[in-house]
């Protein structure tokens, strides 16, 4: 059963605790890495056997493949995916940066351009659950940015790709697909093997060796988050309805037994009604397992004295996902300053973000809302500065440089800038 505390007898480190998954897969994913980079399509044929228990002769996914992927979806859900790529694609396209020059002063120009990345990996899960809607999340900001190539990769599991996952591609544009996943796909992707190409970054969620394995190649390529398992918390008032609450919750509890479902309230009776209704719903569900451990573990309900005691908890937590579920939502926005995703009212249910309202859903977790953002349009540019001074505005500012070089005990620095005016 969900617990419930009360936010004046309820310890900080019970409050912000998240549970970790304490697998050791350090040692696991550097061997699989090193495997990969030194034996390249050997090695990611042997795990698709090991893991996923595929053979593969074609690593890439043939235009064929996809088309017979397009015919077992239904028309309907076709329909919605690209629906749902419009708007993600409208929203995105308010995120693109222009370059600028600067020219404020006499025979100096400063600048900044805006470059796309050359090529992207993006990598979509396919281990407990099947999700289209990461192809569409992942690839389209990198469509807006202009990325020139993006190379997708999945798990290819007995019985194929997910004609769904193959489908979101379809709609997004990506036609450069490759069957591997796990650890060893982001060793493709980051070493590239004789049928994969090396990226410049990679991007998408995965497991707890997927996570690893994109911390460990960091620095031989970008990566956009080390993301770790779901999270929601609902700030809630007594005009909340409590089954819709804990519906909220629960979409998120059923992603994954380490996720985190919190709900902070004013109010003790929305806290006894939704504990009672999590109940309720949990058998109910197809996954009932995964969510009622993820409930048990992770899951809580705070009572906090007031509002703002509760919006002050959820900047500590920092959730992935943050619903306002109150009777003036926007009154607490402005409060609000650590959070992934913001979702206000009572009718904007996070699944609502998670598949087409247009904003992203790959946030930051674990916290990282304090300092990280959602990933945008900006996870794929670049910027690069440059520079231009005339003779005369050299001339101008030389002696200054020559000083701050000097300061530093930097010689050659303060000669490059002399030289050009003075006998050395």
């Amino acid at each position: 059963m969900m617990r419930i505390y009360e936010m004046g007898k309820i310890k900080d480190e019970e409050i912000f605790a998240r549970s970790e998954d304490t697998r050791s897969v350090t040692e696991t994913v550097a061997s699989i890495l090193k495997d990969v980079k030194e034996n390249g399509d050997a090695a990611l044929r042997k795990y698709a056997l090991q893991f996923d228990n595929a053979v593969i002769h074609d690593f890439r996914v043939s235009e064929e493949e996809i088309n017979e992927a397009l015919a077992k979806v239904e028309p309907s859900f076709l329909k919605i995916l690209e629906e749902a790529a419009d708007n993600i694609r409208r929203y995105h396209e308010h995120q693109k940066r222009s370059d600028f020059v600067v020219t404020d002063r006499d025979g100096q120009m400063l600048g900044q351009r805006v470059i796309p990345l050359e090529k992207v990996g993006i990598y979509v899960p396919g281990g407990t659950a099947a999700y289209p809607s990461t192809v569409l999340m992942d690839s389209i900001p990198a469509k807006v940015a202009g990325v020139r190539r993006i190379v997708m990769v999945t798990p290819c599991k007995e019985e194929g790709i997910s004609p769904y996952i193959l489908a979101a591609a379809k709609t997004a544009g990506i036609d450069e697909i490759y069957k591997t996943g796990g650890a060893q796909a982001i060793a493709a992707l980051a070493y590239g093997t004789e049928s994969i190409p090396a990226v410049d970054k990679i991007v998408g969620p995965g497991n707890a060796f997927v996570a690893e394995a994109k911390k460990q190649v960091f620095g031989k390529v970008g990566i956009d988050m080390v993301a770790g398992p779901s999270e929601v918390l609902v700030l809630a008032d007594e005009s909340a309805d409590p089954s819709w609450v804990a519906a909220d919750l629960l979409s998120q509890a059923e992603h994954d037994r380490m996720a985190s479902a919190v709900l902070v309230t004013d109010s003790l009776q929305l806290a006894e009604a939704v504990q009672t209704e999590i109940e309720v719903q949990l058998k109910k569900l197809v996954r009932e397992d995964i969510a009622r451990t993820s409930i048990e573990n992770n899951g809580k309900i705070i009572v906090a004295r007031n509002l703002m005691e509760g919006v002050e908890a959820a900047n500590r937590i920092a959730p992935e996902h943050l619903e306002i579920c109150t009777e003036h939502p926007f009154d607490l926005l402005p409060s609000i300053r650590n959070a992934g995703s913001v979702f206000l009212g009572k009718y904007d249910p996070e699944p609502v973000g998670d598949y087409f309202a247009g904003m992203n859903h790959t946030l930051p977790t674990s916290g990282t809302a304090r300092f990280a953002s959602p990933l945008s349009v900006d996870d794929f540019v670049k910027k690069m500065q440059f520079s231009y001074y005339t003779e005369d505005a050299l001339k101008r500012d030389y002696q200054k440089v020559a000083e701050f070089a000097d300061n530093e005990g930097l010689t050659a620095h303060e000669r490059a800038v002399r030289i050009r005016f003075e006998k050395i």
